[in-house]
């Protein structure tokens, strides 16, 4: 059984672009770009779980494994679907992989707050996430919510920044050009644009 999940394991991972454009995408990033999609298992025709078969079951838990964001308790319960039986399989895709996640996603949430450049709108919103502490908050929290928020506090860095008497013409107006951006264009002022101003 572990030679054939590595085979899958390997044919995963090469034909990754393939799976994940060909299907819905199955897991999501808990990274630093806090990216991905809801849980849900399905094939490329949208089968219900209960209704694929032993390869479509295969397939799909193989390309929650090679999705990089795949968490580390997502990778364990996969690889243990995988070398289980075709119920585990199925088990798997219709609970416990959204479970899995949500553990993941708490872990993802936790360093959130660990983290000591976390913002007041960031700890607000993760810990409100953590108190309902459902699978589809935590997500959602990943998903929007943590980008939403970091862009509250980007925002609130940017005018503390015009806020000092001392600054620039330069940052002065570079600051007030990404005030109102998006939070793409806030986080990258904060971190990349406004040290470029004034070089």
């Amino acid at each position: 059984m572990r030679q054939h999940r590595a085979a899958l394991l390997v044919t995963a991972t090469a034909l990754t672009p393939a799976l994940l454009f060909a299907g819905p995408a199955f897991a999501a990033g808990t990274t630093a770009t806090v990216s991905g999609t809801t849980a849900t298992a399905s094939t490329t025709a949208d089968t219900p779980v209960d209704e694929m078969s032993e390869d479509d079951l295969r397939v799909a838990i193989a390309r929650i494994l090679a999705d990089k964001d795949s968490g580390r308790r997502v990778t364990r319960e996969a690889g243990q679907a995988l070398d289980g039986s075709v119920e585990d399989m199925r088990a798997f895709l219709k609970t416990g992989y959204r479970l899995a996640q949500a553990e993941d996603d708490g872990v993802a949430i936790a360093r959130i707050l660990a983290d000591k450049n976390s913002g007041k709108a960031v700890l607000r919103e993760a810990g409100k996430a953590l108190d309902i502490g459902t699978p589809e908050a935590l997500r959602a929290f990943l998903e929007t919510g943590y980008r939403l928020a970091r862009a509250e506090d980007d925002r609130v860095a940017v005018f503390r920044i015009l806020a000092d008497p001392t600054i620039s013409a330069a940052l002065r107006s570079a600051a007030q050009q990404v005030v109102d951006g998006t939070p793409e264009q806030l986080r990258y002022f904060l971190e990349v644009g406004r040290y470029e101003v004034d070089r």
